[in-house]
């Protein structure tokens, strides 16, 4: 086993803490070039420390206990150092730091903190979320037995360099199902993951040193797809002679004129609608991804498709809106009505939330605050990602303009 050869524990006064002009002592341990700082409980007047020699100045009874303090924890901390380094165990600052307190001194590894975030999180994100967390760790899995030939390797490990590393393995990764390499969002998504996970235990110093404090993720802006009037009406103005392609047009265009998205939609039952006083018909209820409330006033077209299906036999049983489908069916599905329509963009379900956002509200003048409610956002700066300005209404805020300059 290597051992590290550079140790040192040094005394210092931490000003960050100075309170009614006594400033806090305390002991940096480093190990390797990483530290942990350990405060001695003691606070001094700047004007009685001995910076040269990093003690108290003076040879008065409380002066020289305080020193005397000071050498015995020096004299403790190398104690601890040599019981180490003779038991041929991990030495790191941290663990040199638990160890002087006489707390765990336990060495966490990559499963540990794998098995700690799902056990934690399991119950506070949602489930596709945590699908996407396990992909993420299957991949750190592989990285790790393919660059270290083993199945686990510890926490205070890590560095620049195997986050470096992790990313090169996942842009050149090639998947078994499909020829098409690893996008750049989704490499980074999955190094995000990990240092949400890196970060956690952080946190919970089972790791002294943050092996991101250098790394910056590239996340590249991709434009979103969306219909246009055109391309929308192209769509509506279809009529499918199988009912199968006749259910996924309808509910993409619920969609459009909602903001649902698909996994919100496939939950709606009847119980969902209410009527306010104006005899209004409204949506109410919860998106899954955030849990935030969604209260969505159902226009025209979207009232027209509700009722087209209410005495559908795949919806009476439990009272659903529409018939239950998959979204890998209906995502296929979409890519032939998009090419029976002529339609040349990508149709994905998403797409259709993306019309709401943008052809059917914001390019009508539906303020972006208002939208970003219908579609359920917690941040408004997720809704401008969505919602991108069009170029129709671009020019009717400048006709506005002109008028108002004249």
């Amino acid at each position: 086993m290597n051992y590290p050869v550079n140790y040192s524990v040094s005394i210092w006064l931490n000003h960050a803490r100075i309170k009614n002009e006594l400033t806090p002592i305390y002991a940096r341990i480093t190990v390797n070039g990483e530290r942990a700082n350990l405060s001695l409980q003691l606070s001094i007047n700047d004007i009685y420390w001995d910076k040269k020699h990093r003690k108290i100045k003076g040879n008065c009874p409380n002066a020289m206990k305080l020193n005397t303090y000071l050498e015995n924890f020096r004299s403790k901390i190398n104690d601890c150092y040599q019981e180490l380094y003779y038991q041929e165990k991990p030495i790191s600052a941290i663990i040199l730091k638990r160890k002087y307190l006489g707390q765990d001194v336990k060495r966490y590894s990559m499963a540990d903190i794998i098995a700690y975030h799902n056990e934690e999180m399991q119950h506070l994100l949602h489930k596709a979320t945590m699908r996407h967390y396990k992909t993420s760790q299957n991949f750190i899995r592989r990285f790790i037995k393919k660059k270290y030939t083993t199945s686990d390797i510890y926490l205070d490990q890590l560095n620049y360099n195997f986050i470096v590393s992790f990313e090169h393995f996942l842009r050149s990764y090639q998947p078994r199902d499909h020829q098409k390499p690893m996008s750049n969002n989704t490499a980074m998504k999955h190094i995000q993951r990990l240092r949400k996970m890196i970060n956690l235990a952080h946190k919970m110093e089972w790791i002294e040193k943050d092996p991101f404090k250098r790394f910056k993720t590239r996340i590249e802006k991709k434009t979103r797809e969306f219909l246009n009037q055109v391309e929308l009406r192209q769509l509506e103005d279809y009529q499918p002679k199988l009912d199968r392609l006749s259910i996924i047009k309808d509910i993409f265009i619920f969609s459009c004129y909602t903001g649902l998205s698909f996994s919100d939609l496939m939950l709606l039952k009847r119980s969902h609608l209410s009527s306010d006083e104006n005899q209004q018909i409204w949506i109410f209820t919860k998106r899954i991804k955030t849990n935030e409330e969604l209260k969505i006033p159902l226009l025209p077209k979207a009232l027209d498709l509700v009722s087209k299906y209410q005495w559908h036999p795949r919806t009476l049983k439990e009272q659903r809106l529409f018939p239950e489908i998959s979204n890998q069916k209906t995502n296929a599905y979409l890519k032939e009505i998009a090419h029976i329509c002529g339609i040349s963009k990508k149709l994905t379900f998403h797409v259709a939330r993306h019309t709401f956002a943008t052809t059917i509200t914001l390019n009508n003048g539906v303020p972006i605050e208002t939208v970003s409610k219908l579609l359920g956002h917690t941040k408004l700066a997720t809704t401008q990602i969505y919602a991108r300005v069009l170029q129709k209404k671009v020019a009717k805020d400048m006709e506005i303009l002109k008028s108002k300059l004249n």
